[in-house]
């Protein structure tokens, strides 16, 4: 079991908080939207922040970050439930991520509708029950890496997506594929709150990123049905892409021709790219990507490219300029 350095030094702010955030905090202070207080909010609040700054006690970290039993490719320890479920960047709900679980207890994840159209010959809508049932669930153990630094290990339960869009058959005209999350401010606080974000939240990958093995539509996290914190009770999994491309709580899945808008693209197009691989060798604006915090490690580990997925995807971006199409 991997230990924790009572001395490791604090995560920088730049390492967990994005510039959206920033600006988006400034932002309702000049419209009066956010008090003084939340001027302090960051992503350690909270137990998992003590064990990420060092305050935790070692003896609760053997047993609250790791599952040694579960194991990524590489050989990493899948990091625990209670930590990947507790720890979490859902903004339909909240900025600070040790308040998500809390806020989506309640979430109604069931009954649940999906609709995949668009250029397809046979659009189809699908409960959560028809794709459990249809699809064989299988667990895949994917590393993920968030644009702001951190990552995990996780065991997600699910089905790649390919095997959905060969049963709706895309025509030869779909070259990308449009993800949609739900749209619910009855449920989603900040979809009423911070209304200046374009929601509904909206994601976009390339019909061959869409149609590769590894790019799963995920059901479950260690073969339980998905917390609500994860992206209930459907989300999307793509493991050499940062984390915020994994869209959450899709309702719709549409095959198009053009380059769809996603949701942090819109927002910081010169941040977050359409494609937004894990690249150790392109910096984000405002910090290195060269390493990243794996949660429930001391110090920083380095990145690998596409997020150590190399050889399964590098083969799609052949011939493409990697720091310009980012």
């Amino acid at each position: 079991m991997i230990g924790l350095d009572k001395n490791m030094e604090k995560i920088r702010s730049s390492e967990i908080t994005p510039e959206h955030v920033y600006l988006s905090r400034r932002r309702l202070l000049r419209f009066g939207m956010l008090g003084a207080a939340s001027l302090g909010l960051t992503a350690c609040g909270g137990q998992i922040g003590e064990m990420l700054t060092g305050t935790a006690k070692e003896a609760d970290l053997a047993s609250d970050m790791f599952s040694p039993d579960k194991r990524d490719e590489l050989g990493d320890p899948a990091n625990s439930f209670r930590v990947i479920s507790n720890y979490n960047n859902y903004y339909e709900f909240t900025l600070d991520k040790e308040a998500v679980a809390r806020l989506a207890a309640n979430f109604k994840a069931e009954p649940w509708k999906v609709t995949v159209d668009g250029l397809v010959r046979n659009p189809r809508t699908y409960d959560l029950d028809d794709l459990r049932r249809k699809f064989d669930q299988e667990e895949r153990i994917y590393r993920l890496r968030c644009v702001e630094g951190w990552s995990m290990v996780i065991p997600w339960l699910g089905f790649p997506l390919a095997k959905l869009l060969r049963e709706v058959e895309p025509t030869s005209e779909a070259r990308y594929v449009r993800f949609v999350s739900l749209y619910d401010p009855d449920q989603y606080p900040n979809q009423r709150g911070l209304t200046f974000y374009p929601w509904p939240y909206t994601e976009g990958l390339r019909i061959d990123e869409a149609m590769h093995d590894l790019t799963l539509l995920v059901t479950g996290l260690y073969g339980k049905p998905l917390p609500n914190s994860n992206g209930a009770p459907l989300r999307l999994a793509v493991p050499w892409k940062y984390g915020f491309k994994s869209i959450k709580a899709i309702v719709k899945i549409e095959l198009v021709a053009e380059q769809p808008k996603t949701l942090w693209n819109t927002m910081a197009p010169h941040e977050y790219g359409f494609y937004s691989n894990v690249n150790p060798n392109r910096p984000h604006p405002r910090w290195s990507q060269a390493t990243e915090r794996r949660i429930g490690e001391p110090g920083r580990r380095p990145t690998l490219m596409f997020n150590g997925y190399a050889e399964q995807v590098a083969s799609l971006y052949a011939g493409m300029d990697l720091m310009a199409n980012y």
